[in-house]
């Protein structure tokens, strides 16, 4: 079946029109929200814990998203002082359903042969009171001023990393408790938020697999004002800058364990916050397929 209609990209909620819920269920404390920051509507999901509410797509788990981009990207927010879970389910080209679970409940990663827990450490706004515990990559509840996020996740290189399985399709989304969600994306491409429409029409990025963020995706940013100072902008798995890199060397994969395609590097570097840096570090060091036991790589 023919995937160009999701190319350049996908825009989830729109597409399955999230807002009337044919197509997807919700359950719990699930409610649509102005957000005044990002000036416009936002999903928020909350409950006494992650698993009581939650958002999902599509509404029947016996049916499938089948969205084939590269890379999922997850516009959120975790509540401030709450956990929060969420799960995507993916299915193999042997017809495997995984499910990738990422959460601030997770202590440690875990993994079996149809699921993957990864520990989600979120990270401060840059200098605030809460930024020298973030640092310190401390897992737990967000803190008080959690920043909005871009989560890039890249599905058939986590796969293949830490299973050594290839990548087919997305099957579902479960956003559970507790989250405020913008929106989620599908796409080919690497969308950079630092990057205009200006900028990549003077330069070659498109030939690269890089565009800017749609505008329909994207957080607003004011005049004079740079997105990487106001938001987080993570992905995953990735190298990352070279500061981030040296901190996680020890526990990076061998050769042989690394997808054979190159993960796309952005052609711009990529300012995080120190918050960032660290606690991807702490994640990478704490996810790394070292720990993934060897019967999985067969």
């Amino acid at each position: 079946v023919s995937a160009a209609w999701q190319r350049p990209y996908l825009n989830i909620f729109k597409h399955f029109h999230v807002e009337e819920w044919k197509r997807s269920a919700k359950e719990g404390d699930v409610a649509a929200l102005m957000d005044t920051k990002l000036k416009g509507t936002v999903y928020r999901i909350r409950g006494s814990n992650p698993a009581s509410s939650y958002l999902q797509l599509p509404r029947a788990g016996t049916q499938s998203l089948g969205l084939t981009g590269r890379y999922l990207y997850l516009l959120f927010r975790p509540l401030p002082r709450k956990h929060f879970l969420v799960h995507l389910d993916v299915t193999t080209e042997e017809n495997q359903v995984v499910r990738i679970s990422f959460s601030s409940l997770f202590k440690e990663f875990k993994s079996t042969a149809t699921w993957l827990q990864f520990p989600f450490v979120c990270g401060a706004a840059k200098d605030s009171a809460c930024d020298s515990v973030s640092r310190r990559g401390v897992s737990g509840a967000a803190p008080a001023d959690v920043r909005w996020t871009c989560l890039v996740l890249d599905l058939p290189s986590i796969l293949s990393l830490y299973l050594n399985l290839r990548y087919s399709h997305l099957r579902a989304v479960k956003l559970c408790s507790n989250l405020l969600v913008k929106n989620l994306c599908t796409s080919d491409l690497v969308f950079d938020p630092g990057v205009t429409f200006s900028e990549a029409r003077h330069t070659d990025l498109a030939c690269r697999g890089i565009a800017p963020m749609p505008r329909e995706m994207a957080f607003p940013v004011p005049k004079g004002e740079k997105w990487h100072d106001l938001y987080d902008y993570i992905r995953f798995p990735s190298k990352g800058p070279k500061l981030l890199y040296d901190s996680i060397q020890r526990s990076c994969p061998s050769p042989a364990a690394v997808l054979e395609e190159p993960v796309r590097q952005l052609p711009l570097p990529v300012t995080l916050t120190r918050a960032v840096c660290d606690h991807l570090s702490l994640i990478h060091h704490i996810t790394s397929p070292k720990a993934v036991s060897a019967s999985w790589r067969r």
